[in-house]
C-alpha cells in the first residue's frame, strides 16, 4: 500500500450542459461530496453525443468562475492544450487563478489531439511530433513566466502533464510533473511506468516525487470501458497497488450524474 494519500477527483465535462447554471450546481455538489479536486477540460466541442451539442470551451474562464465559487476543494483543467494558448499568458492566467483560489490550483498541461478543436479555431494542427515539440518549447516558457511573474502564484502550483508517449512526453514528465495523469489498461501503465523510471534516471530525477494519475476504471477513459461498476473498485485496487493515487471521475451534461463519483469516494475513504 502506498503512503501518498489517495485521492479522487472529478472532471465536469462542459459538453451538453443546458446552461451554465447545471455546470455551477454541479461544481457545488462536487465540493459537498468531499471530492479532493474538481477538473474540467480543454475542448471547444463535445467529445461525447451530438458533435454539434451545446458546450462552453474556455477551461481557464470557468475556473476562475469555481474558484470563487468554491472554498477548500483543488481545481484544474484536465488539461490545457500548449498548442494553442501563448504559454506566457497561460501561466499568467494560472497564477491570477492561483490567487483567486487562495492557493487551489493544479496547472494541467498536455500538447493537444482533437483535430476538431484546431481546425474550427484556426489553430495549426501539425503532426504528433511537432506538437511534441512545441509543448516541451512552451512548457519550458510557462515555467519561467511563473517565476517572474509579480506578485508570484499563491502556492507552489502542481504541474500535471497528461499523456504517455514513450520517448518525449514521459521524458517531459520526468523532468517537469508533479502528477502524471495516463490513460491506460494495467499493464501498458506498468510498462510505461517502469520507462518513466528510467528517463528519470537519464535526467536525475526520482520519479518517486511524481504522483501517478489514471482515471477510475471505465469512467471515461481508454482503460477497460467495459468494466462493470461493480468491478471498478478491484480494478482501482489493481491500480493503487501499481502506485496510482489520484483516480477521476468523468461526468457529462446535462445532468452530472454523481452515482460512480460517490463510489470512488467510498473506496477512497475505505482505503485511506
Amino acid at each position: 500500500m502506498t503512503t501518498r494519500k489517495i485521492r479522487v477527483g472529478v472532471q465536469l465535462q462542459q459538453q451538453h450542459a443546458h446552461d451554465y447554471r447545471a455546470i455551477r450546481e454541479a461544481v457545488s455538489r462536487a465540493e459537498d461530496t468531499g471530492v479532493d479536486i474538481i477538473f474540467n477540460w480543454d475542448h471547444f466541442y463535445p467529445l461525447h453525443g451530438d458533435p454539434d451539442g451545446t458546450h462552453f470551451g474556455d477551461g481557464w474562464t470557468l475556473l476562475a468562475a469555481w474558484a470563487e465559487q468554491t472554498s477548500h476543494v483543488e481545481l484544474g483543467v484536465l488539461v490545457t492544450c500548449l498548442g494553442y494558448r501563448n504559454p506566457d499568458l497561460l501561466a499568467d492566467i494560472a497564477r491570477t487563478v492561483d490567487h483567486i483560489s487562495g492557493g487551489r490550483v493544479t496547472l494541467g498541461v498536455g500538447a493537444g489531439w482533437f483535430q476538431k478543436d484546431y481546425d474550427e479555431y484556426g489553430y495549426e494542427f501539425g503532426a504528433p511530433g511537432s506538437r511534441l515539440g512545441l509543448f516541451s518549447e512552451n512548457l519550458e516558457r510557462v515555467k519561467a513566466r511563473l517565476a517572474r511573474l509579480n506578485p508570484p502564484p499563491r502556492h507552489d502550483m502542481p504541474i500535471l502533464i497528461g499523456g504517455s508517449g514513450e520517448r518525449k512526453t514521459l521524458r517531459e514528465v520526468a523532468k517537469h510533473a508533479d502528477i502524471w495523469h495516463s490513460f491506460l489498461p494495467l499493464p501498458e501503465f506498468l510498462r510505461k511506468n517502469a520507462l518513466l523510471e528510467e528517463h528519470g534516471a537519464a535526467v536525475g530525477r526520482d520519479t518517486a516525487q511524481i504522483e501517478r494519475s489514471m482515471n477510475w476504471p471505465g469512467s471515461g477513459s481508454t482503460v477497460i470501458e467495459a468494466v462493470a461498476p461493480s468491478e471498478a473498485p478491484g480494478v482501482a485496487d489493481d491500480f493503487l497497488k501499481a502506485g496510482v493515487t489520484l483516480f477521476t471521475v468523468g461526468a457529462s451534461g446535462p445532468d452530472y450524474d454523481f452515482a460512480t463519483l460517490r463510489e470512488a469516494i467510498r473506496w477512497r475513504d475505505a482505503n485511506s
